[in-house]
């Protein structure tokens, strides 16, 4: 797919220098990516007229090809940019107040979570024919776990089947919400199945799991719809539900071995919901301007909104609730950088529950403050608080992230009693 070679990304530019991206990543958002912003709407809305909805915008691919040349591309992978993740954590902060923003320096999920694989869990050749390409750009990707027919909150439910065949395995079920599925450069898939499907198995339940990186264009595979949040298909990404109908795929395939789907999704996770959670944090912080300037802008009973108590109220829950949830999202990106996604355990738990709902609350009263004006086309904020209230299901939902938070904690005192 790529004459390129892996070395050639992992140059990591940035190693010790994070106050020149971060002036240099302000600079480009400033001058190139936010005056983006009316071109990409008006190129998605032609291409909806056209009826080509799933189709490339181009000021997004625009964008990539300036962001690459100033270096500002795969921010998101310490191997590839030198950054840590709590250097990162600030960086994701402001690219994500646009639906467009991580798309344009190449570290959008799945692709950044599916590139964290591939370099944690993938061989030589795999990183070679899927993760350099993806590095570049070329191509995209989508990741495929939740079913439709379990509880995929908790992922030993998952019923999709490889079964062994000769040199392959024959992977067969069906999955839905696969994250970018119907981008036109997606061409590859990282997939979750069950290798000892049977619940009678002597397997233990978290290891009878495995993933698999697939050609997008294998036989048996077709996407049976595109799903829709709150309303909106999410063109040109996607996400959609899809159908394995017997698909081979050969066995060199599989990352790290039968069995190991548990062990690689939590390698992933850790470093995917930091950038997730600081995103969240970017468009609150965007909601927030949003609603400023409209309570400046806007009078009723004879005053400028700003001057209403409850307004005030508003703006300045938002600030509060902002900044607790970056200090702690940046908190649990330093532990992760002393000591890998373990040791930070219990604070990705926190930040997943704490970013989205303190997004959906600024975003919320963002709203509120326009008036009809803010559930309309006529700002993101209808869009971002969709996106943020999916993403509280999302990589799990926040029951499941509550449940983690308190087992630690009541373990951590039990210990301390002791």
């Amino acid at each position: 797919m790529s004459t390129a070679t892996l070395a050639s990304f992992y140059t990591q530019p940035w190693k010790g220098r994070f106050a020149e991206v971060s002036k240099a990543l302000d600079d480009f958002m400033r001058t190139t990516v936010i005056p983006a912003e009316p071109r990409y709407y008006a190129q998605r809305k032609a291409n909806i007229d056209k009826g080509d909805a799933w189709s490339i915008v181009p000021v997004v691919e625009e964008l990539k090809r300036e962001a690459q040349k100033r270096g500002l591309w795969n921010l998101f992978l310490p191997a590839a940019s030198g950054l840590t993740q709590h250097e990162y954590a600030q960086l994701a902060e402001r690219m994500g107040g646009y639906p467009y923003g991580v798309e344009a320096f190449n570290c959008d999920a799945p692709d950044t979570g599916n590139m964290e694989t591939l370099h944690l869990f993938g061989t030589p050749e795999q990183k070679q024919k899927y993760l350099v390409p993806l590095l570049s750009g070329t191509l995209r990707s989508a990741f495929c776990m939740t079913e439709p027919d379990v509880a995929s909150s908790d992922a030993s439910n998952l019923q999709m089947t490889a079964t062994p065949d000769g040199d392959d395995y024959i992977l067969h079920g069906r999955k839905w919400w696969a994250s970018g599925f119907g981008h036109p450069k997606c061409k590859v898939l990282i997939v979750m199945v069950s290798t000892a499907a049977s619940e009678h198995s002597n397997v233990p339940p978290h290891e009878r799991h495995s993933m698999f990186v697939v050609d997008r264009d294998t036989p048996g595979i077709s996407g049976v719809r595109a799903m829709q949040v709150f309303g909106s298909d999410d063109a040109p990404h996607g996400h959609f539900e899809v159908l394995f109908n017997k698909v081979r795929v050969p066995s060199a395939n599989i990352l790290v071995g039968p069995g190991k789907g548990f062990h690689i999704a939590q390698g992933r996770l850790g470093p995917g919901r930091i950038h997730h959670c600081m995103r969240s944090i970017g468009m609150a912080e965007r909601a927030l301007w949003l609603m400023v300037a409209r309570a400046a802008a806007r009078t009723a009973f004879r005053a400028a909104l700003e001057k209403h108590g409850m307004v005030q109220e508003a703006i300045a829950e938002s600030r509060i609730e902002i900044e607790q949830a970056r200090l702690l999202v940046l908190q649990c990106a330093k532990l992760i950088d002393q000591g890998g996604s373990r040791a930070a355990f219990q604070h990705i738990a926190m930040i997943k529950v704490a970013a989205p709902r303190a997004a959906c609350r600024v975003i919320d009263r963002a709203i509120q403050v326009h008036g009809a004006m803010g559930v309309s086309q006529d700002t993101p904020l209808a869009a971002m608080y969709a996106w943020q209230r999916a993403l509280r299901i999302a990589d799990g939902p926040d029951e499941v992230h509550l449940t983690t938070v308190a087992k630690v904690e009541v373990a951590r005192q039990r210990r301390s009693k002791l």
